[in-house]
């Protein structure tokens, strides 16, 4: 059945985002090729940047990377007016690839929102690199791709975003300790949740600066997108809840991969994004899992082919291959261009507000309530359908519901026609929404909703599924992760 949309108010405009400088257009106008290529032959002058290398030579080594990457972000952050605070999160650690106790160190830059500060955005990609061997911490490692190139285009995103203020904060991460077990993530996720930010979106950007892979073939033209399907913090109790209502296909992650890839659309000579429903390659990881295992919304960018001849291997020639992990190997046009996707990302989530959590009712009835509390900075929703054997939300919303122009107490709506009547009720007050849709058998569809701001930014869309909603999921004691 088709629900015919009904606007219940009007989308007001916003004041403009406020500029530190005048610097005009879309941040991604002013991503700079030039700069991206600079950032990576620094990285790469580095000779290693492996996590047990050197933690106090000037020149060379992790340490040296580091206070690097910390500079960069100085320099941003004086060319906004000092909008930028820069921490320095660390830890001692020890694991299978890291055999004696070593300090650990990411190097962090945080742009606080103006409204909302404590949601939160995180654009990240990881400094260390390695050569064949995971112990190997003095042979050269230049990393240009894995992952120089996720680097660079993180303090890209922090010089060119940090233009404007947004109202929620953006945290622009350089990660430590990836290539030895994720470490660097772990710490970067740890931080999150003891500052208690509510945590909007986790973009991971690992080896985004090649198009060509070791058989030849060639694109381009797409950016993969990685996202989990049911998610790593279930509970049993939600687990099982889902195996009987559904909701595998719908969790965070994977609706903000939905999201990307219709954002991606809207720029005609953009980055296409190929989305990949797993939480990661085959057999493989990144530093978006520790956020998922703690309940956040997470993906993964990652080239669309991967060329593993100039990926984890040491310098060398061998049977006339090429080996190592080169900027001569990279295309800088397509890292630009994924920086700039990046940059559209954040932008907009750093501008829209929360994604509600939404319930849906519909046992042993011919309609659908879908329920919700209201959600800070947002002035409309959007209702999204699909059926449960689709893989996207239909283009068409089912409603856009309106916050601005409601009664302050409990209020209820109908539309105007009697076609409109029949399709759906509104139930309104300051704090809550309830939505029912006349005729529509829940047990057929896929409901989400997403929140709007005033100036017309929309999140992505909630899930009305168990484990749906955009915030981890309270554990007990007694509960499987």
């Amino acid at each position: 059945m088709r629900i015919i949309p009904f606007i219940a108010a009007a989308m007001f405009a916003a004041p403009a985002v406020a500029d530190h400088h005048s610097q005009g257009g879309h941040p991604a106008d002013h991503v700079s090729q030039e700069r991206l290529e600079a950032d990576i032959d620094s990285l790469v002058g580095f000779g290693t940047r492996h996590t047990l290398s050197s933690q106090t030579d000037p020149k060379r080594g992790i340490g040296a990377a580091r206070k690097w990457g910390e500079d960069e972000f100085r320099k941003a952050s004086a060319a906004c007016g000092n909008c930028l605070e820069i921490v320095l999160p660390e830890r001692m650690v020890q694991g299978r690839r890291i055999p004696e106790p070593t300090r650990l160190v990411n190097v962090v830059a945080i742009q606080r929102g103006t409204e909302r500060p404590n949601e939160v955005v995180i654009v990240q990609g990881h400094i260390d690199s390695r050569a064949t061997d995971a112990f190997d911490f003095t042979s050269d490692a230049p990393g240009a791709n894995d992952d120089a190139s996720g680097t660079a285009l993180v303090i890209e995103a922090a010089r060119v975003l940090s233009k404007k203020t947004y109202p929620t904060t953006i945290v622009y991460a350089l990660l430590s300790g990836e290539e030895q077990g994720l470490y660097g993530g772990r710490l970067m996720a740890d931080y999150a949740a003891e500052q208690g930010w509510d945590v909007k979106a986790v973009l991971n950007n690992d080896i985004v600066g090649g198009s060509c892979g070791s058989d030849g073939y060639c694109d381009a033209e797409h950016i993969r997108v990685f996202s989990e399907g049911p998610r790593a913090d279930l509970t049993d109790d939600i687990r099982a809840q889902q195996r009987r209502n559904g909701g595998e296909n719908d969790s965070p992650s994977r609706n903000l991969s939905r999201w990307l890839d219709n954002l991606a659309d809207e720029t005609a000579d953009g980055l296409n994004i190929r989305q990949i429903w797993r939480t990661d390659r085959m057999g493989r990881g990144g530093d978006q899992i520790p956020f998922l295992e703690k309940g956040y919304p997470a993906i993964r960018f990652s080239v669309a082919v991967e060329d593993y001849e100039h990926q984890h291997q040491d310098l060398r020639v061998e049977d006339g291959i090429t080996y190592g992990d080169t900027a001569d190997e990279m295309d800088f046009a397509y890292l630009t261009r994924a920086t700039q996707l990046n940059v559209r990302a954040v932008q907009t989530l750093a501008r829209t507000p929360m994604p509600p959590s939404v319930e849906a009712k519909a046992a042993v009835r011919t309609s659908t309530e879908l329920s919700w509390n209201a959600v800070d900075g947002a002035t409309s929703y959007i209702i999204w359908q699909r059926r449960p054997d689709q893989s996207y939300w239909h283009s068409e919303p089912v409603l856009t519901v309106g916050a601005e122009a409601l009664a302050p107490d409990e209020f209820s709506m109908t539309a105007t026609t009697a076609a409109e009547s029949d399709a759906y009720t509104i139930v309104a007050t300051d704090e809550s929404f309830i939505v029912e849709l006349t005729a529509i058998r829940g047990d057929d569809w896929i409901f989400g909703v997403s929140s709007c701001s005033s100036d017309g930014h929309c999140s992505p869309a909630s899930s009305a599924v168990p484990a749906g909603a955009f915030a981890p999921i309270p554990q007990e004691e007694g509960d499987s992760e």
